[in-house]
């Protein structure tokens, strides 16, 4: 590790809007890498991988995110999760036209149980409330405890019945609805790397809102490098807590200090409890999760959010599919990092 000489970064945040598909190549390596960005699911994308073609692989990932899209995002009114949503009893899959949906949804169901209910895709009507989701986002002045109450009871896994041979998704409430927010970036990425891998492409770095996967190396031959954000409101967006490398695999972070608005003197964090209905408050600051796929990574990211310091630190201790690192504050309130023996942080 201390013969990494050379950070690659290629975050969203370093170039915000870009649209681009121009190519360059590695000095180091004499091998030509390529760039390719732009947008998706309410935010940018940016692709670093070796080969050449960018235009053509432009368009192919262009197209694929945007049936990702007409599947998993509630932005999209005629998505097969909105039909759910807006369903009285649930909605008829086929496993040919919503493969996408059915892979989300599986994952979202196992990770719910994996994390004890911290992650759970059923949280939307909170998220709507809490003016985070696709209705109107306007920030809650006055807060209903009844109304947050009537929410909390359309929470839950077993609101949504069964998935049956017919691939029949069913749910007992018509008011039940489904969010995919938490792992639907995660799996984009994936989906992106299993694409560019299809084409034999051996080095890359796919990026979607701040997830991110990599594959071998950058165009200076080592492996690759990301850094993490300060966790705080007014930070630069270049203004980095720690570095971490990252060798094939993927990384996602989750964190209460950008999409956050402020009513009367009280913050409301994104972050939403599935068990008290409102944005979860903790010392917990920011949860980096390191896992072979960028979907488990984002889905664990958000869960531990949800979980506080300690409980996420012990549940990524024990699961020996992923590393995490924590950024907290401490009893002064000043910030502290936490991670896991594998999490290789870089300073």
């Amino acid at each position: 590790m201390k013969r990494l000489l050379v950070l690659i970064l290629t975050l969203s945040v370093l170039s915000c809007g870009s649209d681009t598909a121009t190519q360059s190549s590695s000095q180091s390596n004499a091998k030509s890498y390529s760039k390719i960005g732009g947008k998706t699911m309410g935010t940018t994308y940016h692709i670093t991988y070796s080969g050449s073609d960018a235009q053509l692989f432009k368009r192919s990932i262009d197209s694929l995110l945007v049936r990702i899209n007409k599947e998993v995002s509630t932005y999209e009114k005629n998505a097969i999760i909105s039909q759910f949503n807006q369903s009285e009893k649930g909605v008829n899959l086929d496993a040919s036209k919503h493969g996408h949906f059915l892979t989300n949804f599986k994952a979202a169901l196992n990770i719910h149980k994996t994390t004890s209910g911290n992650f759970d895709p059923t949280v939307m009507p909170l998220v709507n409330y809490w003016g985070f989701g696709y209705a109107d986002k306007n920030a809650v002045k006055n807060v209903d405890s009844l109304k947050v109450k009537a929410a909390l009871g359309l929470i839950g896994m077993d609101k949504v019945l069964s998935l049956d041979e017919s691939l029949f998704l069913s749910k007992n409430n018509p008011k039940v609805q489904l969010d995919f927010s938490a792992h639907a970036k995660g799996y984009g990425v994936d989906q992106v790397c299993e694409l560019l891998a299809s084409r034999g492409i051996e080095n890359y770095y796919v990026e979607i809102g701040g997830e991110l996967r990599t594959k071998g190396k950058n165009p200076s031959g080592v492996y690759w490098i990301t850094g993490i954000n300060k966790p705080q409101e007014k930070s630069a967006v270049t203004e980095f807590m720690f570095r971490i490398q990252l060798e094939d695999e993927a990384i996602a972070t989750s964190g209460n200090y950008r999409n956050v608005y402020e009513v009367d003197g009280i913050k409301y964090f994104h972050t939403i409890s599935p068990f008290t209905g409102f944005p979860q408050r903790n010392q917990l600051l920011s949860a980096s999760v390191i896992a072979k796929d960028c979907m488990t990574a984002d889905a664990y990211a958000t869960a531990f959010m949800v979980m506080g310091l300690d409980a996420a630190f012990a549940s990524a201790k024990e699961n020996p599919a992923i590393e995490a690192v924590f950024i907290h504050s401490d009893d002064s309130g000043q910030m502290q990092i936490k991670k896991t023996v594998g999490a290789r942080v870089l300073n």
